[in-house]
């Protein structure tokens, strides 16, 4: 049975915030397929995003053009179409989940790592380019052809740069921090390269859409499957957006008043309260060309510290 107050939230959320097939598609691959094999018959695919307002034609359109962005590949046995991440879907998903999943690193030593990009050693397309996924990946810029990151993953810069052909380009360095950690120029540095004020309003702006739904969802007796998929599919989709502009930064280097790790426990409260209804009806919707969806890998439990079933309300998955 649907959840009056739920639905009602549902509706405004989706009336409000028109949703983006392919970006919506990326995320429920990320969240939900990847843990699960990462395969899905588009049939299934199309009946689970339909009530997110998605049509068949909108879908099929937005699996054939993450296809040509390397994202998908299909797979025709019949009549039916499967559509699988990449190998390049897959390592950006990888990547993205630490992000997304993990909770920040307490120590920080001021460590930097540093990519330079020397001036004659990059055409101007693959610098572009470059630059572009190294700041997407949460690295600034503090000066022409420098990027540092203090929490850079070295495994994910050397992915990076193999997949951008630069790898043999560009020049790496770890550099360390002098002096105190959290001094004034310092943290206006941080200022200069990153734009935390946008951030930390996005993740405000985050709190106050979700907060009424987390206490709508402690407080309930039943929890509907589909419902508590499309709560987490617009959790995520908004979360992961926020994540992946977030460069994630030491807490040495952030405000006193820094609202992301509000906002992630609330993330991690009503992932907590859907995840397990939502597994249901993934399995209730979704197949591969082998049968029934696989059941979710181990380490899809360990996102958010670990979460753990309220079987009162989650029914098991």
């Amino acid at each position: 049975m649907k959840n009056r107050s739920l639905g009602q939230w549902i509706k405004k959320q989706l009336a409000d915030r028109p949703l983006r097939a392919n970006s919506l598609i990326i995320t429920i691959y990320g969240d939900m397929i990847a843990p699960h094999g990462g395969t899905a018959w588009l049939g299934g695919l199309i009946r689970l995003v339909a009530p997110l307002g998605l049509n068949p034609r909108t879908v099929r359109t937005s699996v054939f053009r993450l296809s040509m962005e390397k994202w998908l590949v299909s797979e025709q046995i019949g009549r039916r179409s499967y559509y699988s991440l990449t190998a390049m879907g897959r390592r950006r998903f990888e990547h993205a989940s630490h992000r997304i999943y993990d909770d920040a690193p307490v120590a920080w030593e001021g460590d930097w790592q540093m990519v330079l990009m020397p001036g004659d050693s990059l055409t101007p397309a693959l610098r572009d380019a470059l630059r572009k996924e190294l700041l997407w990946a949460g690295y600034g810029a503090i000066a022409p052809g420098v990027l540092v990151h203090p929490l850079g993953q070295t495994e994910e810069l050397l992915d990076i740069l193999q997949i951008a052909g630069a790898r043999d380009k560009v020049v790496v360095l770890q550099a360390q921090t002098l002096g105190v950690l959290s001094s004034r120029p310092l943290k206006e540095l941080v200022d200069q390269c990153w734009n935390l004020d946008k951030v930390a309003a996005e993740y405000q702006s985050f709190i106050d859409r979700f907060r009424s739904v987390a206490r709508t969802l402690r407080h309930a007796s039943t929890l509907d499957p589909e419902q508590c998929f499309i709560i987490r599919t617009l959790l995520m989709h908004e979360f992961r957006r926020i994540q992946l502009r977030d460069p994630s930064l030491p807490r040495q280097l952030l405000p006193d008043d820094w609202p992301g790790d509000t906002a992630r426990a609330l993330c991690r409260d009503i992932y907590q309260l859907c995840w397990g209804k939502t597994e249901v009806h993934l399995m209730q919707m979704l197949e591969t060309a082998d049968g029934p969806l696989p059941r979710a890998a181990k380490s899809f439990h360990a996102r958010f510290g670990g979460i753990i079933p309220d079987d009162s309300k989650q029914g098991g998955s």
